[in-house]
């Protein structure tokens, strides 16, 4: 695979400490594109093994607006069934520039390790440094051993060394959208984190016209419906649920967008600092970074202050244990007082409603944002909708969140783009083929 690509896909077998590699074949790419397509057959073919998959979308990384998604591709403890997980924020990119399209993990490690994976190399190295710490602790370590404040780090915390069903990898200090217990699995394999980075380019057929389609579909979706909005409280109130702008605004600070995703997803809050600062802080770490909605709503509906809320979820963040699942689990439990849930974390099992059946991860809202996608008004066509919008996200590289926002990034301008931009015949019919192949 020459375009849009890196044209190798790792195969790390934890067991026998032994790394492999095979070219990206391109019969593979024309027949399932990438992203999950590709993942869910490479699931398929290491399955007797209980693989970890990491994988790209062939415009992951790209100037296509919001080409951030990565994702990993494993059998969720908490369904039994193969499911997607959305790597966003700059980690998704950074998998993608490491020199690899895909990372095959097996096998169990001996004792506990951690992957360094920059500039097309892969090292296997000891984690006893970091078994036992928390999410952050774990970042901080790998980042001041490496010198690097920019390297991308997937973690699990106490919670998924322990085996929680409910453990989460997080994306360098913060929540992310895996909401299928994969910490656990990360745990049950000894495997503490996964560092990314790398300075690896993306070889383009056509630069020239991949950037004037990339420019013309910014400005068609910069002036769509969710112009003029920003920050993780408009999105509730778009999908009808409770408005939680009043309540969060005191602890605002700024929004942050994830690589290259025109709407700002995420919002930044300070607990330890004043959210009106515009200097520099001189706190380490004074606050929080919002990326999940669910989360947020799970503890306001339980009568929690927005600020004690937020702590929560930074003890969520630190263990590496789904917020969403806590909220769920703390209400149930009729927990209010933030000291009693974070110290309730060992003892908080699944099941969780929160986690339903399907393939892609309900961090993502269930009907569209903002804009109109013309779905009936009754909501019967949103749940088939949401799924096939999501597959499509995560073949393609597309922020799952942001497909929700923007009509525009439509089915057939993403083919053309990756037709433009790798030198490829995808066509309808088989991207069809690729959804129902992940889908079914």
């Amino acid at each position: 695979m020459e375009y849009l690509s890196s044209n190798k896909i790792a195969i790390i077998d934890l067991g026998t400490s032994e790394i492999t590699e095979d070219e990206l074949d391109d019969d593979l790419v024309s027949e399932k594109i990438g992203g999950a397509g590709i993942t869910t057959a490479l699931y398929e073919k290491f399955k007797d093994d209980d693989p970890i998959i990491l994988g790209t979308g062939l415009l992951t990384g790209t100037l296509v607006p919001a080409s951030a998604l990565s994702i990993i591709t494993a059998k969720s403890p908490l369904t039994d069934e193969v499911c997607h997980a959305p790597l966003t924020l700059d980690a998704g990119i950074e998998l993608k520039y490491s020199g690899f399209d895909y990372i095959v993990i097996k096998g169990v490690a001996e004792k506990p390790v951690y992957l360094w994976v920059h500039d097309g190399v892969i090292d296997i190295n000891d984690s006893d440094e970091v078994w036992g710490k928390d999410v952050w602790e774990s970042t901080d370590y790998v980042r001041e051993l490496m010198g690097d404040d920019v390297i991308q780090v997937l973690a699990i915390g106490n919670a998924g060394e322990s085996g929680s069903d409910i453990a989460q990898v997080c994306i360098n200090y913060w929540a992310s959208g895996d909401r299928w217990g994969f910490g656990k699995l990360f745990g049950q394999k000894k495997l503490k984190l996964i560092a990314l980075r790398g300075m690896g380019l993306l070889e383009i057929a056509d630069p020239e016209a991949l950037i004037e389609q990339c420019k013309e579909l910014l400005l068609a979706v910069k002036t769509g419906a969710f112009a003029g909005k920003k920050g993780i409280a408009e999105i509730p109130v778009a999908i009808g649920e409770e408005d939680i702008k009043d309540w969060i605004a005191p602890l605002i600070h700024r929004h942050s967008s994830c690589f290259n995703t025109p709407y700002a997803t995420n919002t930044f809050v300070y607990l330890d600092e004043d959210p009106g600062l515009i200097k520099e802080s001189k706190v380490k770490e004074p606050g929080f970074l919002l990326t999940d909605i669910y989360s947020l709503l799970g503890f306001k509906k339980s009568g929690i202050s927005a600020a004690d809320s937020c702590h929560i979820l930074q003890a969520c963040a630190k263990y590496g244990i789904d917020a969403v699942a806590v909220a769920e689990l703390s209400q149930k439990a009729g927990r209010t007082n933030p000291d009693e849930i974070i110290k309730s974390f060992p003892e908080l099992k699944a099941p969780v409603s929160s986690t339903v059946k399907g393939k892609f991860s309900p961090w993502a809202p269930s009907r569209p944002i903002f804009a109109d996608f013309g779905l009936p008004a009754d909501g019967s066509e949103d749940a088939k909708w949401w799924e096939r919008r999501q597959a499509i996200s995560y073949i393609f590289g597309i922020h799952p969140i942001f497909s929700l926002m923007s009509p525009e990034l439509t089915e057939e301008k993403l083919i053309e783009l990756v037709n433009t931009g790798a030198e490829l015949e995808i066509n309808p019919e088989i991207l069809d083929n690729v959804v129902a192949y992940i889908c079914k």
